[in-house]
């Protein structure tokens, strides 16, 4: 394992334990069995770190389905891929929420998180954004509702998600993916349709 990959999965594993807001780079360097000087050869700082575990130790079906919205314009059913998200987005939001969720306790450390996911031109706005994007695509060539709107039904979809890791994770009662789904899908569907 690469010294990088033995700061990611240290990380990862902090992060669970402690939340981001929690995690220290001092914690994260003796999880990993380095000094601190050596996270940052290979991270500009902790957010770059938060970033790397997302993407590379989290669930990350999420981008790649987003990712493939485009190619999937006119060529399946609209259902289908707004289930695919879903399943996707729901599983993102139930791993990464209880490790972003401690930000909100610290606003400095949140505010200066958001300076830097500005700067890289990331956040959690990006989904919503893509799967807009994906609709208005789908509405543009008539098998979408012309009275829709799309960025409004991306937020339900994602918020939805949001609200079940949210829900999940407080009761410790989590809800069956493909039921959740399968409901969800099917009730904004209800709105998009075309008329």
């Amino acid at each position: 394992m690469s010294t990088r990959d033995r700061i990611v999965t240290a990380a990862a594993e902090v992060i669970r334990d402690r939340g981001l807001a929690r995690a220290t780079t001092k914690e994260i360097a003796r999880a990993a069995g380095l000094s601190e000087a050596a996270l940052y050869k290979h991270f500009r700082d902790k957010t770059d770190i938060f970033l790397a575990v997302l993407g590379e130790r989290g669930p990350t079906k999420l981008v790649a389905v987003l990712g493939d919205l485009p190619g999937r314009v006119g060529t399946e059913p609209v259902v289908t891929v707004l289930r695919d998200v879903v399943l996707a987005a729901a599983d993102f939001y139930d791993q990464a929420f209880p490790m972003a969720a401690s930000l909100f306790s610290e606003p400095a450390l949140l505010a200066a998180h958001r300076s830097v996911l500005r700067e890289r031109g990331a956040g959690p706005q990006i989904p919503g954004q893509a799967l807009a994007a994906y609709l208005r695509a789908e509405q543009q060539i008539g098998r979408l509702s012309e009275e829709a709107d799309p960025l409004a039904a991306a937020q339900a979809l994602l918020g939805a998600c949001l609200n079940r890791a949210f829900l999940g994770h407080f009761t410790e009662q989590p809800t069956d993916p493909d039921a959740f789904a399968t409901a969800l899908v099917g009730t904004v569907m209800a709105g998009l349709a075309p008329r």
